[in-house]
């Protein structure tokens, strides 16, 4: 295991992004969860203390669709913490309708958070990075990004948006020890699906050649691989997390 570097995760209250920040602290790692929400923040505190991670896990509020106070967050706590060694970039929203019938201000707010806030984070940690020749950059995409899904243009427009991201930055960092790489979730149980009719749920599982959704901690477990030293010679590499679906 490389030296105790401090990672970030930005939507990290909740769901997969909560479950990433347990898996990183398992590692050996110090997390700062980046999100909006005061209540998740502070469910993720109470979780972290009982479970004995309290002191390695830190929270930060901020809406990361300000990408000036993102800048200055991340820049603030690399200097804070002898540099930013791992990023994921898992903040991400749905507005789902179909094409005909998407909004403008629906297309655009998916941008802004899944992609454009990706982005912002990942220019500003990669300077951290660079000066320290070492770094993990791990975007959370989604089978929607490569197979693309009815209803979700700002979606699968978004999510595949980060897998050229990602192997864009491979090929601009790797002389510098810097990996990026994305894992591609499909059917989830979190709060996102939960919402989903019984009958969509069920539809998808048909989908799906393992039958069955996945759970936070499987998505959590890729993205520990990609942080850990076992994967200092994979970039630019997109690793499905979706029992088959994707095939």
């Amino acid at each position: 295991m490389a030296d105790k570097k401090l990672a970030i995760v930005t939507g990290g209250a909740r769901g997969i992004g909560r479950a990433i920040v347990f898996a990183l602290v398992k590692q050996g790692r110090r997390v700062v969860a980046l999100d909006i929400n005061d209540e998740q923040l502070d469910q993720l505190k109470a979780l972290a203390s009982e479970n004995g991670m309290g002191q390695d896990v830190l929270l930060e509020k901020l809406d990361i669709t300000d990408s000036p106070a993102l800048t200055k967050k991340i820049e603030q706590l690399a200097d804070r913490h002898d540099g930013v060694g791992i990023l994921v970039n898992n903040a991400g929203i749905t507005r789902d309708a179909l094409l005909m019938t998407m909004s403008d201000e629906d297309f655009d707010r998916v941008i802004e958070i899944n992609l454009k806030a990706a982005f912002v984070a990942s220019r500003a940690a990669s300077r951290s990075m660079m000066r320290n020749r070492w770094g993990r950059i791990i975007f959370i995409s989604s089978v929607a990004g490569v197979m693309g899904n009815a209803g979700q243009t700002n979606y699968a427009a978004s999510k595949a948006g980060l897998i050229g991201m990602a192997k864009t930055i491979a090929r601009e960092l790797a002389k510098r020890n810097i990996t990026a790489n994305c894992v591609a979730p499909g059917f989830i149980v979190t709060d996102m699906t939960n919402v989903l009719p019984e009958k969509v749920r069920e539809g998808a599982k048909q989908l799906i050649p393992m039958q069955k959704l996945g759970h936070v901690d499987d998505v959590a477990a890729a993205v520990a691989f990609f942080a850990s030293d076992q994967a200092a010679y994979l970039t630019g590499q997109v690793l499905c997390v979706d029992g088959g679906m994707a095939m």
